[in-house]
């Protein structure tokens, strides 16, 4: 499997935990923020033990920030005014709370976007925040460092994958305990933004629907190669919103629940079933499941597609689902770099 051209691979990293410069700061705040082409997610926290954290604010708004970028290779002023809107919130929020320390990045629509650069010096002129966009070496780098934990123990060969809104990263760690060691990597240009906008979503009848979907899964697939993992039985883990969007809809939730959902293993088998289940509905079908809404009507399917396209490549019997990820690597990597 090959990097991203043009990227260097990301480092192998472990968890943050006290180096040897100094300490956890306890009643330091440190933040971190990430500006997604779907999502605008910020974390706010304060360390807690040896190896954790305590969330002391959130916030999350689907922004929709590549919405049409595909198409016109820019953000559109619409999407600029609702990914403002959303970071002027997050900025209000770093004041209130006292923010030590903090880093923003913002990754695949601001990377394609040609009004990119653009967009960030306005965020900047207009809220402080000064979004860092990370190539996608650092973005599978920082997804890995938030959430490798919640990896089944095993020796096995382990897969975690990030599927996005404008792309998807999967990397690859060497067996073995201790801080996880990425043995390789892969990015690509499908997300749930970017592959729904590849197919007319929601329309004909069932057969129509089921056949868009085999399409969206056919690009993504051929997009992603294929990976020479170990012998062994893979252990996978998902971080994205469709993963945990899926395991919502396994476990029958009224409403979405972080408790319930993050660290939950579910069958293979299940997760493919609820996929085509949601493929063959109408937009408006999908709209009435549980978890998913109106917000999520148009997009759940195309975050389907790419998680059964990588579990065709790359069979396991159970798919682990992380809540967590870019953030909680971002904040682990601040307060394992703080002193007192």
């Amino acid at each position: 499997m090959m990097a991203d051209a043009g990227s260097a691979a990301p480092a192998a990293s472990g968890a943050g935990h006290r180096n040897s410069q100094g300490a956890w700061h306890p009643r330091r705040t440190y933040a971190a923020l990430d500006l997604g082409t779907n999502n605008c997610r910020l974390l706010i926290a304060r360390p807690s033990g040896e190896d954790g954290f305590v969330i002391v604010d959130a916030f999350s708004r689907i922004v929709r920030l590549g919405e049409g970028l595909a198409a016109s290779g820019r953000l559109s002023d619409a999407a600029i005014e609702r990914a403002v809107a959303a970071l002027s919130i997050c900025a209000d929020k770093l004041v209130r709370r006292g923010v030590h320390l903090s880093r923003a990045v913002a990754t695949e629509a601001c990377r394609r976007a040609e009004n990119g650069r653009e967009f960030v010096d306005r965020v900047y002129r207009e809220t402080g925040i000064a979004l860092d966009i990370i190539d996608p070496g650092e973005e599978a780098r920082l997804a890995v460092q938030g959430c490798h934990a919640l990896l089944e123990p095993g020796d096995g060969p382990a897969l975690i994958f990030d599927i996005g809104g404008g792309s998807t990263e999967l990397v690859e760690l060497l067996p073995g305990a201790g801080p996880p060691q990425i043995a390789d990597w892969i990015s690509v240009p499908w997300g749930v933004v970017s592959l729904a906008e590849s197919e007319p979503q929601g329309v004909g009848d069932r057969d129509a629907r089921i056949a868009t979907y085999e399409r969206m899964k056919g690009r993504v697939a051929e997009a992603l190669g294929a990976l020479d993992l170990p012998e062994g039985e893979l252990r996978l883990l998902g971080t994205s919103g469709t993963v945990t969007t899926l395991a919502s809809v396994f476990l029958e939730l009224p409403s979405y629940d972080r408790r319930a959902v993050d660290g939950l293993h579910v069958p293979v088998g299940d997760m493919r079933r609820i996929g085509r289940d949601l493929a063959a509905m109408s937009i408006a079908e999908r709209a009435q499941v549980a978890c998913i809404g109106t917000e999520r009507a148009d997009l759940v399917v195309a975050g389907c597609a790419i998680l059964e396209a990588i579990l065709d490549l790359w069979p396991a019997p159970r798919v682990g689902v992380a809540d967590r990820g870019i953030r909680e690597g971002i904040l682990r990597a601040l307060m394992a770099g703080a002193v007192r």
